[in-house]
């Protein structure tokens, strides 16, 4: 009789510790996470928002890249993922409004990681306006056309609401991941960029639990 209880007691014990640790496995660790305060409007309605703070010459950028595209691959669909490009200086304003261009002309999915692929791999000067005229013509895209989008005004606006973002969600460095507003984590606070998606799961679960039903 006493080495059935003892049993039971153990089994119990295992049960709560197994349990604790699941808990402790859906919710990502404090300190690898910024809340803020107040949380920030989403713009994607229903639908969970990831945005991404990245800067084409950063190499942790590229290197989130391939585990966010297949975080993003097998993601819910009540995800939505929105890209801003950082803007933490002047120098930096090339590559967001290449990156704008790119999405105005609907060749941001095709060309999104070459950008990465060739500036960092191929050493291809992709913040200069020359340069990226000529990467754009061998790609397949016309290049007065996509010269005329780089300097268009509605380019420029989203370069300068792209510059305020940054400001209003308190993005200090790139890449940064900020979850329906109210979350931001980045390979720092995670402790690198497999950890960071490890955290975006569970912080995008959080949310959703969050949400109203």
């Amino acid at each position: 009789m006493i080495l059935l209880r003892q049993c039971a007691r153990l089994a119990a014990a295992l049960a709560l510790a197994l349990f604790a640790s699941l808990a402790a496995a859906q919710t990502a660790p404090t300190n690898s996470v910024l809340q803020l305060d107040p949380p920030l409007p989403v713009a994607t309605g229903s639908r969970i928002e990831v945005i991404e703070f990245f800067y084409y010459g950063c190499p942790v950028c590229y290197e989130l890249q391939p585990h966010l595209s297949r975080w993003m691959v097998q993601a819910p669909e009540y995800v939505a993922l929105i890209r801003v490009p950082a803007l933490s200086s002047e120098n930096w304003e090339p590559f967001a409004k290449l990156y704008y261009t790119l999405e105005s002309l609907g060749e941001v999915t095709r060309l999104h990681w070459p950008v990465f692929d060739n500036f960092h791999f191929d050493d291809v000067r992709l913040n200069e306006e020359n340069v990226m005229l000529d990467w754009v013509g061998r790609n397949g895209i016309d290049r007065q056309k996509f010269a005329a989008t780089y300097r268009s005004p509605e380019v420029q606006a989203r370069v300068t609401r792209a510059r305020n973002m940054v400001n209003n969600y308190g993005v200090r460095g790139v890449p940064a991941l900020v979850v329906d507003g109210k979350y931001l984590s980045s390979p720092r606070l995670a402790g690198g960029t497999k950890e960071l998606i490890q955290v975006l799961d569970q912080l995008v679960r959080r949310a959703r639990s969050e949400r109203p039903n």
